[in-house]
């Protein structure tokens, strides 16, 4: 057995050194049968005829034969098998790539009944998202079949809704009366539309409750989850280009939001001429989980600024080692380094019709609220004088300082003076309404990679409630303790004084403190509100 073993490898060796010709087989052997085919032109043998004859295979003699006849056959097959299978390989791969090659889809020699096809697969916000492609898929996507679809699952009523949704399974009758006489994207306004409405009356519902301490909605932080709405920050330079920035982070506070914009990268101050705060909201809600990343979008004009001139719009109100703090109007607060370059931006945004400032508003013009119609009171002889309610808050990036409610507020007619009506909160003499600042005064920023904090300032929230429990005056803004030249003049308060001025077109805030070394904390001694007459005359139809 070990003989014969040997002898098979030594064969097996040879046959794999015989070249390609002698390994091929003649045409009229077939190696997998065990009989001889004779050619189609010879003589039969036995039976006569001209076709080809089976002739039997002759068996071998011997064990040895038998083994050297077939070991040597199979063995001068395996070069042949190799170069097949290389052959038929390398077809192959040349076949596949030119199948990868061919493998891209050219859309615009696809017809567009099946291009339609494909759309109508997709929901409304991505049907949108697919509009914005070109403009051969912008008036596919408004295909009045496919957002007839969408549209009658969402708003006909359930008797026709179950009917549309029957006839849908199979195709849409392009002779139904409501696909008739439209013009391409009819369905797809209306069902825009009408969502449109059905967000917003979902979040007036939701902002009905109202706080008795601030009078403003309970569930605005809610309401602006849910809504989806963020803000951005348009910058614009001298040559009309446009830098748009995301906000980066957002902090809730009691009666208002503040909202940072920290990059590393801004533009040159030097080259900005303005700068825009919008309300971004998805024209489309929806309830899925996974929102598409450029989904189609639309803005609301909240307020602009002038950086042209950054020194006479805007007031420094602090600074420390690294930043000066500039305030505009309307709560927009811009960290520069001392290197004249932006480090960071912070919007102070009250939640006074927050909702609708961020939503309601176009690109180019800002949301107005309907004007209060005044309520003449011809019994009252000081009508507009008394009953004001005042909430303020005091804080800086999650940290508060002082938070309070101040009600039964009142001016008498003495106090009118300069056009201002003057209401006392706190005052110098009752000490018992002294209130404390809780905590270390500054306010925190934050970059990319550095943080600090700047000493004696703070974001004030005043909300101001006039006698029938309505919002009357409402801000949020960034302010700053500056040291008094004048000592207190109470006995009990030893330590520096220091003093708060806030003003708009509305009125003014005026907030004397005391720095306690006892107690290593700030004290509120007097905080005084002036309102101005001509607001309160228009508010309340009076002539003071």
């Amino acid at each position: 057995m070990a003989t014969g073993r040997g002898w098979i490898l030594r064969q097996h060796s040879l046959g794999v050194s015989r070249p390609l010709s002698d390994a091929i087989p003649s045409p009229g052997v077939d190696s997998r049968s065990p009989f001889l085919v004779a050619p189609s032109g010879a003589t039969a043998g036995v039976g006569g005829g001209s076709r080809g004859v089976l002739f039997e295979r002759p068996k071998p003699r011997s064990p040895g034969a038998f083994l050297e006849s077939h070991s040597f056959s199979a063995m001068s097959e395996y070069p042949a098998a190799m170069q097949l299978k290389k052959t038929h390989t390398r077809r192959m791969c040349t076949r596949s790539t030119s199948i990868k090659s061919n493998s891209a889809i050219d859309f615009d020699r696809m017809p567009s009944e099946i291009l339609l096809k494909i759309l109508s697969y997709l929901n409304a916000e991505s049907l949108l998202c697919t509009g914005c492609v070109n403009k051969s898929f912008y008036h596919l996507s408004n295909d009045n079949t496919i957002w007839f679809k969408i549209y009658s699952k969402s708003f006909l009523p359930k008797r026709k809704k179950w009917r549309t949704e029957s006839a849908q399974e199979s195709a849409v009758s392009l002779n139904l009366p409501e696909l008739q006489d439209r013009e391409s994207g009819y369905w797809k306004k209306e069902y825009i539309m009408k969502k449109k409405a059905a967000g917003k009356a979902d979040l007036i519902q939701l902002l009905k409750p109202i706080n008795a301490c601030t009078g403003l909605p309970l569930k605005t932080k809610e309401a602006i989850k849910i809504s989806g709405l963020k803000w951005m920050v348009i910058l614009k330079d001298r040559n009309g280009k446009q830098h748009v920035l995301e906000q980066t982070e957002i902090s809730y506070n009691e009666t208002s939001v503040t909202v940072y914009w920290n990059y590393l990268k801004w533009p040159c101050l030097d080259t900005l001429s303005g700068l825009q705060i919008f309300g971004v909201t998805p024209i489309l809600l929806s309830d899925s989980e996974v929102h598409p990343k450029n989904r189609p979008l639309q803005r609301s004009l909240i307020s602009e600024y002038d950086l042209a001139n950054m020194t006479e719009n805007a007031k420094m109100i602090g600074c420390d080692a690294l930043v000066e703090l500039y305030c505009f109007d309307q709560g927009l607060l811009v960290g520069v380094w001392k290197k004249s370059e932006i480090a960071f931006v912070m919007a102070c945004l009250h939640y006074h019709q927050l909702i609708e400032r961020s939503t309601l508003g176009s690109a180019t013009v800002r949301y107005a609220a309907a004007p209060d119609k005044a309520i003449l009171d011809d019994i009252d002889p000081e009508y507009g004088m008394h009953g004001y309610q005042l909430h303020i808050d005091l804080h800086s990036r999650g940290n508060t300082y002082m938070c309070g409610t101040f009600r039964s507020l009142f001016c008498k007619k003495d106090y009118i003076r300069n056009g201002y009506l003057r209401f006392t909160v706190i005052s110098y003499k009752k000490t018992a309404q002294h209130l404390p600042l809780v905590g270390n005064i500054g306010l925190s920023w934050m970059t990319g990679v550095f943080e600090g904090n700047v000493q004696n300032c703070f974001i004030m929230d005043v909300t101001l409630l006039d006698d029938s429990q309505k919002p009357y005056w409402c801000f949020s803004a960034p302010v700053n303790m500056a040291l008094s030249p004048k000592p207190s003049g109470l006995y009990q308060y030893l330590g520096p004084s220091y003093y708060l001025n806030y003003m708009d077109l509305t009125g003014k805030v005026h907030m004397e403190l005391v720095w306690m070394e006892e107690t290593n904390e700030y004290c509120i001694i007097n905080l005084v509100l002036y309102l101005s007459t001509e607001k309160v005359n228009s508010w309340f139809g009076t002539n003071y």
